[in-house]
């Protein structure tokens, strides 16, 4: 493993594969309604990343119920059936070891809507569009 890898840098591919891996997994088990919870039962749930640590023995899961609505109630289920997801994703995938999960809110969300808040300011729109000006 590189040293950039070790200190924070760039995801590796199998970093990348088996984060992609669970997620799938994981979107699978939500969608099936494999996981029987009724605070999971009511919210349609994203699962927009996951990112793997460096040793692979790491998964944080980042989930968004839609309508951002009740996420810590989410997690806390999520967390609460951690086990069971565990076992039915070290079935689907073929790893030395199943990575232990960690669960959090995804803030992706929340930062698109803040660019997007920016972008709508007045003093904004007018230095793009001489901007726009400039460049014709």
């Amino acid at each position: 493993m590189s040293r950039t890898h070790q200190q924070g840098g760039e995801p590796s591919q199998r970093m990348l594969r088996v984060g992609e891996l669970i997620r799938y997994t994981l979107s699978d088990l939500l969608t099936r309604g494999a996981i029987n919870d009724p605070v999971l039962d009511g919210h349609l749930i994203t699962v927009p990343d996951v990112r793997m640590s460096p040793d692979l023995k790491l998964a944080t899961i980042y989930v968004m119920p839609l309508g951002g609505k009740d996420v810590k109630d989410v997690i806390a289920a999520l967390e609460r059936h951690k086990k069971f997801i565990r076992g039915e994703t070290a079935q689907r995938i073929n790893l030395k070891f199943a990575p232990d999960l960690r669960f959090k809110p995804d803030r992706s969300f929340d930062y698109g809507s803040k660019i997007d808040a920016l972008l709508d300011k007045p003093e904004v729109k007018r230095d793009l569009l001489s901007d726009m000006d400039k460049a014709r």
